[in-house]
Order: structure tokens, then sequence, then C-alpha cells
């Protein structure tokens, strides 16, 4: 493009652009690219586990609750690839990341290794520690296989017959789907087995390089918070208190892994998010 008394003209010489005006054209081409930040493909079926995430993937679809863009992935994006590169050697199908739109901040995780993140959780943490926190639980809850141990306990004629190699087919796979997404939008697991996801994300979060006190300081802010405006995976109120206490015992028995972060909430990474964020939902055909 070559420049002529201040203003520019295009390839053919036959139109004046001005130079504003190309300023303004390159910001929109920037803002798009971000908007278009793409969720990610769902993991072909090979397994129990990746058939049932796929029915999953594909009942949240038909409810137009997936994002299939928009700049929060973007936002996402740093966090989710360095958990993934520390968690991805304990599980044996990668780690991919959704967006979906409900009513309330939440994330959960489905067999195969999809994790879902509800796109208000971003504007409701306050610092990327919280939200590394929050990923990392759900990325322990799939290394553990806690999806696929309650659905072997309510399932238990049907898992033991059928056996773990062998393939639902898809009216079944679509039935314990629908239970399932119920089950991760309640209290579906025991206190027990969400303190063991919290010490386990704990060691992902702090291996990633993310201060792992930011799940602490997330339960801490709501001890006496109202349940119904909190996420899910965080109200278990009045149980945090147990599960904080749990997670400071582990940073306590392993200083050599957590004793070099800060444990004052003023230390954390400020989570840039931009206000009403585009979104476009996955098409439900």
């Amino acid at each position: 493009m070559e420049l002529q008394d201040d203003r520019a003209t295009d390839v053919g010489g036959d139109r004046s652009i001005d130079p504003s005006k190309c300023r303004w054209i390159t910001s929109l081409l920037l803002i798009t690219t971000l908007c278009l930040a793409q969720a990610p493909v769902p993991e072909p079926v090979t397994d129990q586990e990746t058939e049932l995430g796929l029915a999953v993937f594909n009942e949240l679809r038909a409810r137009a609750e997936i994002v299939e863009s928009s700049p929060l992935y973007e936002i996402m994006k740093p966090i989710t690839e360095a958990v993934s590169r520390i968690a991805q050697p304990r599980y044996n199908h990668p780690f991919k990341f959704f967006l979906v739109h409900e009513a309330h901040p939440n994330a959960f995780a489905a067999p195969g290794g999809n994790v879902y993140v509800v796109d208000s959780l971003l504007y409701f943490v306050n610092n990327a520690e919280q939200l590394a926190g929050t990923l990392c639980h759900e990325l322990a809850h799939t290394i553990h296989r806690d999806a696929m141990a309650r659905i072997a306990e309510e399932q238990k004629i049907v898992m033991r017959e059928l056996g773990a190699s062998i393939l639902l087919g898809p009216t079944l796979a679509h039935a314990i789907a629908i239970s399932m997404i119920g089950d991760l939008h309640s209290l579906a697991y025991s206190r027990d087995i969400e303190s063991a996801a919290d010490v386990t994300g704990s060691d992902i979060c702090a291996a990633a390089g993310y201060n792992p006190w930011g799940l602490v300081w997330l339960f801490e802010e709501f001890q006496n918070a109202d349940p119904k405006q909190i996420p899910k995976l965080l109200s278990d109120h009045p149980g945090n208190g147990s599960r904080i206490q749990t997670l400071k015992q582990h940073f306590r028995d392993n200083p050599a892994t957590f004793a070099k972060f800060d444990s004052d909430p003023k230390s954390a990474t400020p989570l840039k998010v931009p206000k009403n964020a585009p979104e476009q939902f996955l098409s439900t055909n």
C-alpha cells in the first residue's frame, strides 16, 4: 500500500482510503479474530468414557447451551493449556474445555476429558488463581474417574453385564448422559470425593505454576454466603470449612511444593474479562 499526500491508495490505484479508516479496519479485524475463538471438537468414540462424553456433549448442544465461539475462550486459554499439560499424563483422553451458557456460574467434568465451564464463572471469580483452582478441581474429578464410578454405582446391573470395554449404544448412552448432567449440576459427590479432587487439583495448579491457594480463597470468601449465590461445585456449605482445612493441611505436609506460594489473596493475578463478551452458540442440528 503506497501513501500519497497523507492518504492511502489501494493496489488498483482507483480508490483513496483515509489512514484513520485503515486503523479502524485493522482494529475491527483484530476484534473479529478474537471473537472467533472456537470451541474444541469432541474426542471420537473409542470406549465407554468417550461414548458417554459425546452423549453429554450432544445433549448440551441440543439444549443450545454450548458456546461455539467467544473471546472468553481466549481468556481461558493460557490457564487451560498450562493445567492440561500437567494433568494430561494422568488421563488417557485429551482434555478439552467448552464454554456453556447456564443460569448459574459453575464448572463440571464429563467422562472422556470434556470440561464444561459456565460463561458467567469467568465473571464470578476474582482472579486467575481462583479460575485455575476451579478448573484443576474438575480435571481431578476426571483423573479420578469420579463420574464413571458414580455411573457404575447407579447402573450396577447394566455396567456389570456389559463390561467396561463394550459400548453402551446411543439410546442407553443418551439416557445415562441426561441423568449424568443432572448429577453434575447438583451435589453429586460426597465430601470426601470433593476433598480428594481439591487436593489433586491443588497439585496440578502448583505444578502448572498457578498459586494453589486460589481455591482456598474462593472457599473463604463464601463461607458465610448464601449457597444459592455461589457455584454448585463450591456450595458444600457449611462443609467448605473442612475442605479448606484439608487443603491447608496438604500444603503444610508438602512444603517443598507449596511453601513458595503466597497465601495472601492480595498477591493474586487479576483476571481481565471483557464485559458482555459476544457469544455464538453451536448449532443444534
